[in-house]
């Protein structure tokens, strides 16, 4: 018998839309795993079974009766905790949210129901999005399926590692500074970070409003680009939304399938060629730009000299925005509230909810984002890494005049040690090295499997102009012609 957690989400489609399989049976596969696998990995915080299954059932309700069914219909997708989902628990990974539901649905959750997907539950992530390894959840650490001694990434840890446990075919993240990519790459997964603005922020609990960015989670190239080309597209509630239709990202996955390149021009980002990056991913990223050549690509050098202080300006923009997001959650409208015995003034009992509810690190970037918004430090620290971002947009400006997409490794290193860098913020802060300037630029990027380095898997990141996403599912979806998918040991 078919094990339906083990498909990719276009044969899941097929199979239910051809009446092989129902998506309840589909869905209550998925729900099994996760009961059998989730204790050690801790991809999940909230299971929303009987949501599900009443999804599931609705779905077939729909061909029973005879009507078409979208390319999605009845698979199934994991949530990343940080998109409001009506009547279903939304913590941000934080205490300071604990029990929280949601009165209403994230716009990328309207979709994703639209289409027919079978939502299973949240996933587990850094608090508020600040993390590199999904260590920073108030909820306890996740573990990366290939060794769950290891981080799964972060900071949305939690739904790349149910991909790669077989926990769910689809998922959803969001990518601030490389939290879609960087997992992806640390769990041998497909993670994509769409255009800014390509995709609603409406209903994402904001961390930093100018780089958060929503997007897909996928274990192959064109099941991320048939979820990307179901949540993108103008949403007018959100006013960063760009008000162009997504760019047929499913074709071009489909092009890039055949394994044919030939006139596309490539850049290797001389900056993050491999210095710096463990020996294994080095070479796994040599090994990759030759497979790319093979195919037809023309493979260049490119410099983008200012993207070295791309990490410098993103831990002076993203703190301060989230200095200024944050100081909604006061204890007093909605989720914990500390201290309320009616002998406190209403500055007490904020206090208290606040060092209560937030986790260390989101506490340590709140500090920073003050501190570099303050008056007489504000042109010194947050002016100047605004600058910095300028020069990086203009680095990628310059880059595509000359190619196509620039490549490069998603991260320096492979999945390390549970508890190995959370004493030392920075090296913590080296695992989004390479993917925080796409952040600063706007544009889009996707990881890839290329290979393993000591058996753990290792990811290339293609990064395409704004609004030009196809141009990476296309090359993202050669290079997994050329080397694959990997699987990880069984758990």
């Amino acid at each position: 018998m078919t094990d339906l957690t083990k498909l990719t989400a276009v044969e899941i489609a097929g199979l239910v839309a051809g009446g092989q399989t129902s998506a309840v049976e589909v869905t209550q596969a998925h729900l099994d795993r996760i009961a059998a696998v989730d204790g050690r990995v801790n991809a999940f915080l909230h299971v929303d079974a009987d949501g599900a299954l009443a999804a599931a059932r609705a779905v077939d309700e729909r061909r029973a009766a005879g009507e078409e069914l979208g390319p999605l219909a009845g698979v199934p997708v994991a949530v990343k905790d940080v998109l409001t989902t009506k009547g279903v628990p939304t913590t941000v990974g934080s205490k300071i949210l604990q029990g929280w539901r949601p009165p209403y649905d994230a716009t990328i959750v309207q979709r994703l129901r639209a289409a027919g997907t079978v939502m299973l539950g949240k996933t587990n992530m850094d608090e508020f999005a600040m993390g590199s390894s999904t260590e920073y959840s108030a909820y306890g650490p996740t573990r990366n399926p290939w060794d769950t001694d290891r981080i799964p990434g972060g900071s949305g840890g939690g739904s790349a590692a149910a991909l790669a446990a077989y926990e769910a075919p689809l998922a959803i993240g969001s990518d601030t500074g490389g939290s879609i990519r960087q997992p992806g790459a640390v769990t041998g997964t497909v993670g994509a970070k769409p255009t800014y603005g390509g995709t609603s922020r409406y209903g994402l609990v904001a961390f930093s409003s100018s780089l958060d960015t929503p997007g897909p989670c996928a274990r192959t190239v064109l099941d991320a680009a048939l979820l990307h080309a179901a949540i993108g597209g103008h949403d007018p509630r959100d006013s960063t939304s760009i008000p162009q239709p997504v760019p047929d990202v499913v074709a071009a996955a489909r092009l890039g399938a055949t394994g044919d390149l030939t006139g596309v021009k490539l850049g290797v980002v001389t900056e993050f060629s491999g210095e710096g990056a463990e020996p294994g991913v080095a070479a796994a990223f040599r090994d990759s730009v030759d497979a790319l050549a093979k195919l037809g690509a023309e493979i260049v050098e490119v410099s983008c000299p200012h993207f070295k202080y791309a990490l410098p300006a993103y831990y002076l923009i993203a703190p301060s925005e989230c200095s200024s997001n944050l100081a909604r959650f006061d204890g007093v409208r909605f989720g914990l509230r500390e201290g309320d015995d009616g002998n406190r003034s209403l500055e007490e009992v904020m206090s208290l909810t606040r060092d209560a509810g937030f986790g260390p690190e989101v506490k340590r970037r709140i500090m920073l984002g003050t501190y570099a918004l303050s008056s007489g430090y504000y042109d010194a620290y947050y002016g100047q890494a605004q600058k910095v971002r300028t020069l990086i947009t203009r680095d990628f400006t310059a880059a595509f005049e000359r190619v196509d997409a620039l490549i490069s490794p998603t991260t320096p290193f492979v999945a390390f040690p549970i508890g190995a860098r959370t004493s030392d913020p920075y090296q913590m802060y080296l695992a989004d090295l390479y993917t925080i300037p796409t952040n600063l630029y706007g544009g889009p990027g996707i990881s890839v499997p290329c290979g393993l380095s000591d058996g753990l898997p290792v990811g290339l990141q293609v990064m395409a102009p704004t609004m030009a996403d196809d141009r990476m599912y296309r090359v993202a979806a050669a290079l997994e012609s050329a080397v694959g998918t990997f699987t990880p040991p069984a758990l």
